[in-house]
């Protein structure tokens, strides 16, 4: 289940609600597509922005129009109880696996993190996808952090932030990584721009923001890195690259997806909850010139 294309859809919002046909309609588009899992309320989906009903009801609305497509939740949270409350709730949802990261105001020691995993395992009955994410959370996984956790019952993979651009350096972290977990353990690159090199170095999975989105544009890549076409999958990652510049520009990829989903017509505006706004002037207008150039809009 936690390997090829795992598509991470936005959750539209303002500040009265959740918009849910456009939530759904997202869903049923990636399920149409076939996509391999789908991934609701990562940081793409505006986890920490929503309230414990809220992203109860993202997850029976994620679960009820996904067909077979098995539905990774977020559970992420600042203190444990709330941790387990919500992977809870996620159970009792339908959830196939769930996705942990180790969201902090405080920052965390190593067996802080190693605790938080630990107690959230202790109560699971389904896959644990362990997310690391230091853009967000502010916390860097040790390759042997990953591998202690990886031991708990019940993780099933890891998601790590990206790979070396280098071909062979790449290749060198995955199976650095891969020596320290468990053989059914599977690895996922994150960071869009990193997945083609990701996939190609060894990882089992692409957790994809632009999956969640444009899923088709995201298969080709993940299909052409899995049948070995390893340039192909480069190639189709490089014609992306002014996308992925403008992610680098805006501090990540939520602003500019969430831009991109109002400019296809595929949510409303505003799609973000304040105080995050989505691109307004010539940046707006330069992202949708650039969705029609990519035939993506």
């Amino acid at each position: 289940m936690l390997t090829g294309l795992s598509a991470f859809p936005l959750t539209p919002m303002n500040e009265q609600t959740i918009d849910e046909v456009a939530f759904v309609g997202l869903i049923e588009r990636l399920a149409a597509a076939g996509v391999d899992s789908i991934g609701v309320l990562g940081s793409t989906g505006n986890y920490a922005y929503l309230t414990r009903d809220e992203r109860a009801r993202i997850t029976r609305l994620a679960v009820a129009h996904a067909g077979e497509v098995p539905v990774i939740v977020g559970i992420s949270a600042l203190r444990t109880r709330e941790v387990l409350a919500l992977a809870e709730d996620a159970e009792a949802s339908g959830a196939s696996a769930v996705l942990l990261a180790p969201m902090s105001y405080q920052p965390l020691s190593d067996e802080e993190v190693f605790g938080l995993y630990q107690d959230a395992t202790a109560r699971l009955s389904v896959p644990m996808c362990v997310y690391d994410n230091p853009g967000t959370t502010h916390f860097t996984f040790s390759d042997e952090l990953h591998g202690r956790i990886a031991q708990l019952p019940g993780v099933a993979s890891i998601k790590i932030p990206g790979v070396p651009v280098e071909p062979e350096a790449a290749r060198e972290r995955v199976e650095r990584l891969r020596t320290l977990v468990p053989a059914g353990v599977t690895i996922g690159v994150s960071g869009d721009p990193m997945a083609a090199i990701g996939l190609n170095a060894g990882c089992d999975a692409w957790y994809s923001v632009i999956g969640g989105l444009f899923p088709e544009t995201a298969l080709a890549i993940t299909r052409a890195a899995q049948a070995g076409r390893a340039e192909e999958a480069l190639r189709l990652s490089q014609r992306l690259e002014s996308l992925w510049a403008l992610f680098r520009q805006h501090g990540g990829s939520l602003r500019v997806v969430a831009t991109a989903a109002e400019l296809s017509k595929l949510a409303e505006s505003p799609s973000l909850p304040l105080p995050l706004k989505t691109l307004e002037g010539r940046e707006r207008q330069a992202l949708a010139a650039l969705l029609e150039e990519l035939a993506l809009a």
